[in-house]
């Protein structure tokens, strides 16, 4: 029986021992959208068949972690969240970040996160429960860093890269926005209490 031509088997990203392996099929009639599940002792990713190496790799990295995260779902209270927070800011900024309030809402659908420095308060949208953790602490860094510089500008980023998983986390939810096909920030409405943020974590796009 001929090899399937638009199926094909990935070794990417490398597995430790125990870990199911990866196969990646391709198919002429899915234009955008990329799925994946389990199947026995594999994970299935089903990509459009135009996708590039690159971008398969990209894609099969974003959905096996989302599927980690399905299957390891765990909600984080907001009293975890503020306790998370203290954490991260004594380890990547020497504390120097103390947020007085850290809170999930669900009225920011066009950002990951925002705060309000004048207040120490941040906010992180419902829409990251359930991603992996090292997704929600570089939001988290992500707004601790705005507590202590505000903008995006060069100073902004060198800060946040004290943070080691930045530009995975950054890759993973673009990934997100990118399947969910969200409207950029700039071409939504504006959420209900964007007129007291100082700063936020937009849908992320490439970094400056």
């Amino acid at each position: 029986m001929p090899a399937d031509p638009h199926r094909s088997v990935t070794s990417e990203p490398p597995r430790s021992p125990g870990t199911s392996a990866v196969e990646v099929r391709r198919s002429s009639r899915r234009r955008r959208t990329v799925s994946a599940y389990r199947e026995g002792d594999r994970t299935v990713v089903l990509i459009p068949a135009r996708m590039s190496e690159a971008e398969e790799k990209r894609w099969v990295t974003v959905m096996l972690d989302k599927l980690a995260a399905q299957e390891s779902k765990r909600l984080l209270g907001d009293r975890e969240l503020t306790e998370r927070a203290a954490r991260l800011s004594e380890q990547y900024f020497a504390g120097r970040a103390r947020p007085r309030s850290v809170r999930w809402v669900t009225n920011q659908n066009t950002r990951w996160g925002s705060c309000t420095p004048s207040e120490g308060s941040i906010r992180l949208s419902h829409r990251l429960q359930g991603m992996p953790d090292y997704v929600i602490d570089y939001v988290l860094c992500h707004e601790l860093a705005h507590l202590l510089v505000p903008g995006h500008g060069p100073r902004f980023w060198r800060l946040l890269e004290a943070y080691p998983r930045t530009e995975r986390a950054r890759g993973y939810l673009e990934g997100v926005a990118a399947a969910a096909r969200l409207p950029r920030p700039d071409e939504a409405a504006r959420d209900e209490d964007s007129a007291e943020d100082e700063d936020s974590a937009p849908e992320p796009g490439p970094a400056p």
